[in-house]
């Protein structure tokens, strides 16, 4: 008799899909995180990203058509958006969809930064807890990058993730204690606030190699 020889069993990744907002910032900033994270732990996980340039409740519509049409079966559906100046309606209620919509197999996240994603690039160098327009979050943005030697901010650069990527742990930390000062907020009153740690903290365990 032939001894019996047991195939091994393929594991499948866990697929994730980012869906944001913006066609250039967003974008540029989660495609370097995507990159890292496919190349190295393709067998663990797949993201997806992809940027749409809708915004609030027009972007939740949209990833659920790309969970509706992919042959993957998404583990975490991650919509990030700014809050800028939509109705406060638009902006919570896209969070409330997340919530219902999500089920044992698919979990949808809103991963808002109120008012811009700007805000959790500056939580890299400081803490910042004062409510101001999103323009204004440019130069200062732009002052602190100068400080350590990092250029000036502009608009979809591409190396962002790159540069912010040491202080990380300091953007988590900060963006946290924003979290519990808006802990009874809904998302249009968390001014500022961010969530876009959330995210940051489910794939870092894949961003170290």
């Amino acid at each position: 008799m032939k001894k019996r020889r047991d195939k091994p069993i393929k594991i499948q990744p866990e697929y994730q899909l980012i869906v944001t907002e913006g066609t250039s910032t967003e974008p540029q900033y989660f495609r370097a995180i995507r990159d890292i994270i496919n190349q190295q732990y393709r067998g663990r996980v797949q993201l997806d990203i992809y940027g749409e340039g809708q915004n609030t409740l027009s972007l939740f519509d949209r990833a659920r058509s790309h969970v509706q049409r992919s042959s993957n079966v998404y583990k975490h559906v991650w919509i990030v958006y700014d809050t800028d100046d939509f109705p406060q309606d638009y902006i919570n209620r896209t969070a409330e969809l997340c919530e219902q919509s999500s089920t044992e197999e698919t979990e949808y996240h809103a991963i808002w930064s109120n008012q811009c994603i700007e805000l959790w690039f500056l939580l890299h160098f400081s803490y910042f807890q004062s409510d101001i327009h999103r323009k204004e979050y440019w130069p200062k943005l732009s002052e602190c990058m100068t400080l350590y030697g990092l250029g000036t901010y502009s608009k979809g650069r591409e190396d962002m993730y790159s540069i912010l990527e040491p202080y990380m742990d300091i953007a988590i930390r900060n963006a946290r204690k924003l979290d519990a000062i808006n802990q009874e907020r809904t998302p249009a009153m968390s001014a500022p606030g961010t969530k876009v740690y959330e995210l940051i903290e489910k794939l870092k365990p894949y961003l170290k190699g």
